[in-house]
């Protein structure tokens, strides 16, 4: 498999399984729109099993390498971004972990047994980033009280391994060419924008803007039945070129903590 058919896959169950995500991008190419993936990214837990290097392994295997990490203080994440050796089209790779040691005894022990239930021949296997939650039926009370300490890991507690998110490429749009249009777009169709720290994250100042809209909610199956629960969202970048005319390729850390609130939990 090469990297396109990764991504290929990647998006089919992104979008077939959070119907909102292809509802923005059909409404994009319906306005003439060629839609250009950004980057892509992914969310797990720090541990040597499932940890960021394991899930980059299967990108790094596909000519890609690393290009950046962030740190994130106060929802005790860290990150790493990597890209294509070769190939300047294809998207940008960004995956977080959450420091789990840094959290209660419940949100520790919870991940531990989230860890371990998952069949051994995943770890570190090609198809991890697609598994999705392979830990048995989640548990509703479980997802609330870890809410309460991390939304980050009661979404991945219930959604598992997956696209978190891709991100629509504003360098690309013709008619939507600055983040505002895409905002004003995206408002007039419906969809709710993820506004912690305003609905704008970053300046042209700092080469990079983004905004994102709140995941669509999905049913799940709990134990005690059905709920519905933030799935994933799509985000838009806008780059600015640097002092060099070279477009600013990397990520601002204190505007991705206010993306990673796209998922947080809401009523509709």
């Amino acid at each position: 498999m090469n990297h396109s058919d990764l991504f290929d896959r990647l998006w089919k169950e992104y979008t077939s399984k959070n119907p909102s995500t292809g509802k923005v991008y059909d409404l994009f190419r319906a306005e003439g729109e060629t839609v250009i993936n950004d980057h892509i990214a992914f969310r797990t837990f720090r541990s040597p099993a499932i940890g960021v290097e394991k899930l980059a392994t299967v990108f790094l295997k596909n000519g890609y390498e690393f290009r950046g990490d962030y740190h994130f203080e106060t929802k005790k994440l860290y990150a790493r971004h990597f890209e294509h050796k070769t190939d300047m089209e294809a998207p940008r790779v960004f995956i977080s972990e959450l420091l789990v040691d840094e959290f209660s005894p419940f949100l520790r022990e919870t991940v531990r047994t989230w860890i371990a239930s998952i069949p051994e021949p995943m770890y570190g296997s090609d198809d991890l980033i697609y598994a999705g939650n392979m830990s048995g039926t989640p548990s509703f009370a479980i997802y609330e009280k870890l809410r309460e300490e991390s939304e980050y890991a009661a979404w991945l507690y219930v959604n598992g391994f997956c696209a978190n998110h891709f991100t629509v490429s504003v360098n690309r749009l013709k008619k939507f060419d600055s983040v505002e249009k895409v905002n004003a777009f995206l408002k007039s169709q419906g969809f709710l924008l993820n506004d912690a720290g305003g609905e704008i994250q970053g300046t042209p100042a700092e080469l990079l803007e983004q905004s994102s809209i709140r995941a669509g909610m999905v049913s799940f199956k709990f134990t005690e039945g059905e709920f519905e629960i933030p799935g994933c969202y799509y985000e838009f970048a806008k780059r600015y070129p640097d002092a060099d005319g070279k477009l600013y390729s990397g990520f601002i850390a204190r505007s991705a903590d206010k993306i990673f609130e796209s998922t947080n939990f809401y009523k509709k």
